[in-house]
């Protein structure tokens, strides 16, 4: 990161400190180092004229963070649900994006994080989507931002919506065990 950058992420760093602030209502910070990420509300940053979520890095890392929450799944069991919303990103040297997994009774059922359709960089708004189905057994649905390494990314005009099956799943289905594949390395 630029000197400058630095000196930003350091200043947003201190601020939730100083400030007393917590994240978002409803949102908490997790991920495999989520001591190197702070999560804040940001009316300053807007999409449509509506406030954002912001999650940034506050050091380096080769670690991720999310902004996230967990929902009882019950009103969407052997439904299709979609969790939508704007990103925007800021200097975003590994990857972002949204997430969601659908956790049944012993493992994820359905889970996406669009490491395959990611945000890097800079970029102004875009819409990001990720369509899973719940399973009628779901015991948890969890879903959120997700920053890999350095940068800062806001999240803004989300939703979390039933949909119905014309719309495609974006995401990997259940995690069965199936029958053992590719042991040689074949392909």
């Amino acid at each position: 990161m630029t000197s400058r950058c630095c000196f930003i992420t350091a200043i947003f760093a201190l601020l939730p400190a100083v400030a007393g602030a917590a994240g978002p209502t409803g949102w908490g910070l997790t991920g495999n180092d989520p001591g190197a990420y702070v999560m804040s509300r940001d009316p300053a940053v807007t999409h449509a004229g509506k406030p954002s979520g912001c999650l940034a890095s506050v050091r380096e890392t080769a670690g991720f963070g999310t902004m996230a929450q967990c929902v009882d799944p019950a009103a969407y069991a052997g439904k299709r649900v979609r969790f939508s919303g704007y990103v925007k990103a800021r200097e975003v040297r590994g990857w972002a994006g949204l997430w969601m997994r659908v956790d049944g009774p012993h493992q994820s059922r359905a889970f996406d994080n669009m490491r395959d359709r990611a945000v890097r960089g800079t970029k102004d708004w875009i819409r990001c989507d990720v369509v899973l189905d719940v399973a009628p057994e779901a015991t948890n649905i969890c879903f959120g931002i997700l920053l890999a390494g350095e940068g800062r990314v806001w999240l803004s005009g989300v939703k979390f919506e039933v949909v119905n099956q014309s719309v495609p799943t974006t995401g990997k289905g259940a995690y069965e065990l199936r029958k053992p594949t590719n042991l040689g390395f074949e392909r």
